[in-house]
């Protein structure tokens, strides 16, 4: 036995002898572990600043919800190997991407609900919010999905039991409470995952959730919902202020919730890709810029597939209650308007289509013939 444990410890020995063995290989003169050759000793500083010279990171949202897919669709459409790289952050959603265009490293821009702005004016309170953080354009509205067990047939049923606000930081976390509260009821809110909280629905733990999002959502259209039975809630619009418009949901959008012919009153959110204000002397100044400069000029290649149909319902040029527009997006907007005021033609550095210069025989060969002077004329103020 004695012998075992010797031999043990010399193998115990032996090994440690290896280990400091290797280490020592790897060591310099001062007997410090070698570090790693940085990017400058190795001759790649040109490549490091080129990657991250107009790199612009976006807070999305969670996988299963819409804004990811929005950021990644934002991403797609913008980024170019020498113009521009847009990351898209996996986050818990629109409440915390607020807090992660304000105080985390990288972030410059973020999808979030108009909601949360209030919320952070009037409860979470951060000084000077509205001057801090700016919005780029509206996005698409989201609609609030209040799913419930069978049973369950009225918002004032869900009075004391368990209702899911999905992840702390999300946008039903900002707008669930503001909703029970305005309809007099008082639940017991939750924070889980709403995929998780889906499943323990099934079993009891949860009688209810809350999700914002633009219709259809995955977290919905792949439940399997035949054997839970679980269905949405209408929420009336009549007690809610500005932020939030009438919204309908459908059995074309959720067949599996919403019997044929059957539609769901809800409330719609109004979302909207914000920004950080920075001054106009900084380098982050500079990279959103041109972020917001190619989301302008690119934006028409969001109305055709793959990108989300709801890209179509999106006005650059709509104003979003409680919000000021970022100076770039509002200098860009006034530069996309004067290029559609037709220029003199004697000042013109070019001469106006053929077409548009004879004219044509009807009413919509005029129309056509129109769009083409406007598109002309955008050349024009372009060069």
């Amino acid at each position: 036995m004695r012998f075992r444990v010797g031999e043990a410890l010399a193998v115990s020995a032996l090994a440690g002898l290896l280990i400091v063995a290797v280490l020592s290989r790897t060591a310099d003169a001062q007997g410090r572990v070698a570090r790693a050759p940085t990017a400058a000793e190795t001759g790649e500083t040109a490549k490091v600043q080129k990657i991250n010279s107009w790199t612009i990171g976006l807070a999305g949202g969670l996988p299963e919800g819409t804004f990811i897919r929005f950021g990644a669709e934002i991403a797609r459409n913008l980024n170019d190997p020498e113009e521009l790289r847009v990351l898209p952050v996996i986050t818990q959603g629109a409440t915390d991407n607020v807090k992660d265009l304000l105080y985390l490293r990288g972030i410059d821009v973020a999808i979030t609900n108009a909601d949360v702005l209030d919320y952070f004016k009037n409860q979470e309170r951060i000084p000077n919010i509205e001057r801090r953080i700016n919005f780029i354009s509206e996005m698409v509205i989201s609609e609030v999905h209040l799913v419930v067990r069978p049973g369950i047939n009225s918002i004032k049923d869900l009075e004391g039991k368990k209702v899911s606000l999905g992840a702390k930081g999300a946008g039903q976390s900002t707008t669930g409470p503001i909703v029970f509260k305005r309809l007099g009821v008082n639940p017991e809110f939750v924070y889980v995952n709403n995929a998780i909280a889906l499943e323990k629905m099934k079993t009891g733990e949860i009688d209810a959730l809350v999700n914002n999002g633009a219709k259809p959502q995955d977290l919905f259209t792949k439940f399997n919902n035949a054997d839970a039975g679980f269905k949405f809630l209408p929420i009336p619009i009549d007690r809610f202020d500005e932020y939030y418009i009438p919204a309908t949901l459908t059995d074309q959008d959720y067949p599996q919730f919403i019997k044929p012919g059957e539609k769901v009153e809800t409330l719609g959110v109004q979302t909207v890709l914000a920004v950080y204000n920075w001054p106009r002397e900084s380098d982050r100044y500079r990279r959103v810029q041109r972020f917001i400069e190619r989301y302008f000029d690119m934006f028409e290649k969001f109305h055709v597939p793959p990108y989300h149909p709801k890209w179509k319902s999106v006005n650059l040029a709509a104003n979003v209650p409680g919000w000021i527009r970022y100076t770039v997006a509002e200098e860009k907007l006034k530069q996309m308007e004067a290029a559609k005021a037709p220029a003199p033609i004697e000042t013109s550095r070019a001469s106006p289509p053929k077409a548009i210069r004879t004219g044509g025989s009807d009413a919509t060969d005029q129309e056509k013939l129109f769009q083409q002077f406007l598109e002309w004329s955008k050349k024009q103020g372009r060069r």
